[in-house]
């Protein structure tokens, strides 16, 4: 590594491990010795050369994004945005760590992601379930590993969340934001993707026997934002996370000594104590539906109370339709 100074900043040129057969560059083994291509003598006597992965083992490429990410972390060569957004640690660590339960655990398979645009600003409107709202944080893994532009989700959240000691900072590294309508607005504006879930603590907190059905919008604040913003609403329906913590009671004097709005008794938690909180294996559908137009209505009508509930009843119906629609073509909640 040879260091290099420009402008007062030292910065290294890499020598790469590995190079192709192009390159004239031995590949190093794990056994310390360099095995040059045979040339056309050897051939005969020594067979034809072993066919080399050109691109490496996959752990020897993990470890130099590893390095590579620590190096950047240690020297603060990363951008963090006016919401406390980081790019680098969302797509380095904590993406990675939600991906074994969105490919392993919950299975997901994601319908429709042509509908939800590669640039420029738009709301996604998402069903909120669950008990803890891991529906949220699956749907930020498919917009970004299934989407063809790997977008990030920058999701509204409540003030509740932010206020957490750890998941709180996290939620904003992650590109969470306050549930209001400026800050929705200026993401918006920005060319952002915004993720809602308008039906809140309701939504999660909702008794097993009411699952799959909405719960009241609230008064269709992401409505006016978007219709402010002139960006395309996309619905979004989510099976499969109803039964990951299937609420059976809600034990409210822990409820309110903790501040939550809920403290929730499942067939797990809180008889086996931590081992209840891992989340049953429930196989999951995430189908983003056809945008919503709202720049040929107007930023005008975002005042008019008539317009905005029209608006948000016919999200809601969207929504309710297609997750009835998807249930109906489920087999099984955990096998699909």
């Amino acid at each position: 590594m040879t260091p290099r100074k420009e402008a007062g900043v030292s910065e290294a040129r890499v020598i790469p491990l590995h190079a192709d057969g192009a390159g004239g560059r031995a590949r190093w083994r794990l056994d310390g010795a360099s095995r040059p291509a045979a040339d056309a003598s050897d051939a005969g006597e020594q067979g034809p050369p072993p066919t080399a992965d050109p691109e490496g083992p996959e752990w020897e490429d993990a470890l130099v994004n590893a390095l590579a990410f620590l190096r950047r972390r240690l020297s603060g060569d990363y951008a963090v945005d006016e919401f406390g957004f980081d790019a680098d640690l969302t797509d380095n660590l904590l993406l990675p760590a939600l991906r074994p339960l969105y490919e392993k655990w919950f299975r997901v398979e994601t319908i429709g992601m042509h509908h939800v645009p590669d640039e420029g600003g738009a709301l996604v409107v998402a069903n909120h379930s669950g008990t803890l709202p891991l529906d949220s944080l699956m749907a930020s893994v498919a917009l970004h590993d299934d989407h063809p532009a790997q977008r990030h989700l920058r999701m509204l959240g409540a003030d509740l969340m932010f206020r957490l000691p750890v998941m709180g900072p996290l939620a904003r590294k992650q590109g969470s934001t306050l549930a209001c309508s400026p800050d929705a607005e200026r993401l918006l504006s920005s060319g952002e993707l915004v993720g809602v879930w308008p039906e809140g603590f309701k939504g999660i907190g909702k008794p097993f026997r009411d699952r799959y059905k909405l719960q009241r919008f609230g008064r269709g604040g992401f409505v006016s934002a978007a219709l402010r913003t002139g960006v395309p609403i996309i619905p979004c329906a989510i099976v499969g996370a109803e039964e990951i913590y299937p609420k059976i009671g809600d034990l409210k004097p822990l409820a309110r000594l903790f501040g939550a709005p809920y403290f929730p008794v499942t067939p797990l938690f809180p008889l086996l104590g931590p081992l209840g909180l891992i989340p049953l294996p429930s196989k999951w559908y995430i189908e983003f539906g056809e945008p919503i137009r709202t720049d040929t209505i107007g930023a005008a009508e975002a005042d008019d109370p008539m317009t905005v509930f029209n608006l948000t009843d016919q999200v809601r119906e969207t929504i309710q339709h297609t997750l009835y629609r998807l249930l109906s073509q489920r087999r099984n909640a955990f096998l699909g």
